[in-house]
């Protein structure tokens, strides 16, 4: 019996808003293309741990939204946060701090229905700490563990880790501090998948069985025991969807 394709339709952001744009405006082509005719949006606001509330965080998501003719609800709003996810057109998760955000994943009972919905073939959208719980474990991220998730097991829509908001060695700095780089070392002496550091305007976009970087920069991949790589936007990189 033929094995059925993946459904799979995920776009992941390293980040909200580059230098000199607007929120979203960098990755706007990308989100109409990931959407196609949808003209909903569930939003979950659960990464920003104060400053902001999610109401006003989910107003600023869907004034970019907005522009882009798609109408965005938030899951905070929802009497019941799993029905939601359950009759969502497409989901959007934002950015902020990636322990706060898994931690109200898994205590609003989302994980199966996200993972469940996206295997289906609802449209799952993320931005650094959305990205993030996108992956295998949040062990990548740059964030403070500011509360504890009940684990630190993602969402696993890839099999693989990233790191949002890659940043490369200043040249000449005269910093002596661990890099991105030597973190992400750190982490593959004690685990074993894959971890694509993502620079600033990049994106992952996963359709089916099909993975593809997009953006202007080259992302940076990292393999257990093997020096790092470089890979750019033509480069094929279907091995990160065949890892372990």
């Amino acid at each position: 019996m033929k094995k059925a394709l993946p459904k799979k339709d995920i776009l992941l952001v390293s980040t909200s808003t580059t230098h000199g744009t607007d929120y979203l405006e960098h990755c706007q082509s990308e989100i109409k293309e990931l959407l196609g005719d949808r003209k909903n949006i569930l939003f979950i606001p659960y990464a920003r741990p104060g400053g902001i509330s999610h109401a006003d965080y989910t107003a600023k998501a869907g004034e970019a939204f907005e522009a882009m003719g798609i109408k965005l609800s938030s899951v905070h709003e929802a009497e019941n946060p799993v029905a939601a996810v359950e009759q969502a057109e497409a989901v959007f998760i934002g950015g902020g701090n990636t322990f706060l955000l898994l931690r109200q994943l898994y205590a609003n009972k989302l994980i199966e229905p996200l993972q469940k919905r996206v295997e289906q073939g609802m449209p799952y959208m993320g931005t650094s700490a959305g990205t993030n719980v996108a992956g295998k474990t949040i062990g990548t991220t740059n964030d403070m563990p500011i509360v504890f998730p009940k684990s630190f097991d993602a969402l696993q829509l890839v099999p693989f880790n990233i790191n949002p908001h890659y940043l490369d060695p200043l040249p000449d700095t005269t910093h002596m501090g661990e890099t991105r780089e030597t973190r992400i070392q750190e982490f593959h002496v004690h685990n074993r998948q894959p971890v694509v550091g993502l620079r600033e305007g990049s994106m992952l976009r996963i359709k089916g069985d099909k993975i593809n970087l997009l953006g202007p920069h080259t992302a940076r991949v990292f393999l257990q025991g093997k020096p790092a790589m470089e890979f750019k936007s033509t480069d094929d990189i279907q091995f990160l969807l065949e890892a372990y």
